[in-house]
């Protein structure tokens, strides 16, 4: 069973940059697809971000394309979330889990998150 930790949040200024990281234990890591999500106060969790096993595919949804990037580093054991041109509304708690698609693996069990808060 993978196990993921997810850190690098902070507060920053609209326009700013963070880098978020998903760190996992266990050596089948590298076999899974990874995806962020975050979820706003009051609104459901939504998919953010997703990057195949091998690193060759990734996608994102239509809200951070062209701001975010994602990217895993195999030796370790890591995937990132750079994220420029930050804007308030990106504001919310950010997940990363196994995923299928652009949803979360069956039985995935979600972490604390890292909490990204994006001021005017």
């Amino acid at each position: 069973q993978v196990q993921l930790v997810e850190s690098g949040g902070g507060l920053v200024q609209a326009g700013g940059s963070l880098r978020l990281s998903c760190a996992a234990s266990g050596r089948t890591f590298s076999m899974y697809a990874i995806g962020w999500f975050r979820q706003a106060p009051g609104k459901e969790r939504e998919f953010v971000a997703a990057i195949s096993w091998s690193g060759n595919i990734t996608d994102y949804a239509d809200s951070v394309k062209g701001r975010f990037t994602i990217n895993r580093d195999s030796a370790k054991n890591t995937v990132y979330l750079q994220m420029n041109s930050l804007k308030p509304e990106d504001t919310a708690v950010y997940y990363c889990a196994r995923t299928l698609g652009r949803r979360a693996a069956t039985g995935v069990n979600w972490g604390l998150g890292t909490q990204v808060t994006v001021s005017a």
